[in-house]
């Protein structure tokens, strides 16, 4: 009996030795906790494993997607946004102010545009406007704040809304204010509780991809969530042709980063686009492209426009057939996103 009693004493010990170090209170490994949260988190919302980006109901999505000037053509929403999703596209950025340069754009405002999409089955990626090419700090944390007011809103809809920070944010050629910036705002975003996936545009007016390949794992690494994508716009510099191309996409899917075309167009003012590259390259290695702009453009880039009328009916010929009928165009390679199957 006692060598029966010190036998079960010795065997309770051992057990009670290796407890901490193996499970949670519950009796759960750590390491299995950290992954159930980890994936929790994800279902939630778009999230990015690698190179890849996965919707709420953790399938792979490509966007193909079409850029909306909203803050400059409010009045042009319900036309706009049901037309482009007649296109077969499955994603449209949406330009908004934060009053910082042009008249902002209120809560009650945002949420009917993400409604708007909702029902038209497209993914809304909202982008904040007013510091394309600026290169201050203090402005980009500004427009964090105005993210910060739209956390109610954001935090219901991370499975229909991708956060895109600021529009080309960095006018300079510079990855390490970019880095520096952009640590600070992300840190800001989450700190504020928003757990949506943050779309970050490349320095450069967002065609300086070199700025990925120097700090985007930095950056990447550096959000609490590590649920980053990156953006490249790709005109004249950036989507010159071919080489250049590969070589800016490169920067981020060599880092093991996912990344997006977030702007293209077939011409521009610093030179010409091989958008039917662009749009083959990302069609042949599911990378996510989204043209500029639907309609609206001026100062001498009229051409820009995709469609010659609000309503879709008449596309420009240079542009808007390519982008949506072409070979690799969005009616032939879009495929709607599962969360709204």
């Amino acid at each position: 009996m006692k060598l029966k009693n010190t036998l079960l004493s010795l065997l309770l010990a051992v057990a009670v030795l290796f407890l901490p170090a193996c499970a949670g209170e519950n009796g759960e490994s750590q390491s299995s906790q950290s992954s159930q949260t980890e994936n929790v988190t994800a279902a939630e919302g778009f999230y990015v494993e690698g190179t890849t980006l996965y919707d709420a109901n953790r399938n792979p999505f490509v966007m193909r997607g079409i850029n909306h000037a909203h803050s400059w053509f409010k009045d042009q929403l319900e036309t706009a946004i049901p037309a482009i999703a007649k296109t077969g596209a499955n994603t449209v950025r949406v330009v908004l102010s934060d009053g910082q340069q042009w008249q902002k754009d209120p809560a009650e405002d945002v949420e009917k545009i993400v409604e708007l999409c909702k029902t038209n089955k497209m993914i809304c990626v909202l982008e904040v406007h007013d510091n394309t090419g600026m290169d201050d700090i203090d402005r980009l944390l500004k427009t964090v704040d105005y993210w910060l007011e739209l956390k109610p809103l954001l935090d219901k809809n991370k499975e229909y809304v991708i956060l895109n920070i600021s529009n080309e944010w960095v006018g300079e050629w510079d990855a390490e204010t970019w880095y520096d910036g952009y640590s600070q705002a992300v840190k800001k975003l989450r700190d504020g509780g928003i757990n949506n996936l943050i779309m970050i545009d490349a320095a450069g007016w967002g065609q300086y991809a070199e700025s990925i390949g120097k700090h985007g794992k930095e950056l990447f690494e550096a959000d609490p969530n590590k649920n980053i994508i990156f953006s490249i716009h790709m005109y004249g510099s950036a989507g010159k042709n071919a080489r250049m191309i590969q070589r800016n996409l490169n920067y981020a899917t060599s880092n093991d980063l996912c990344v997006v075309v977030g702007e293209f167009g077939y011409n521009h003012s610093d030179g010409d686009v091989d958008e039917a590259f662009i749009m083959q390259y990302c069609t042949e290695n599911d990378i996510g492209y989204i043209g500029w702009s639907w309609k609206g453009n001026g100062g001498g880039v009229e051409y820009l426009d995709i469609s010659h009328d609000w309503e879709g009916n008449s596309l420009s010929e240079d542009w808007g057939e390519n982008l949506i009928n072409g070979e690799n165009g969005i009616k032939a390679t879009s495929k709607i996103c599962s969360v709204f199957e």
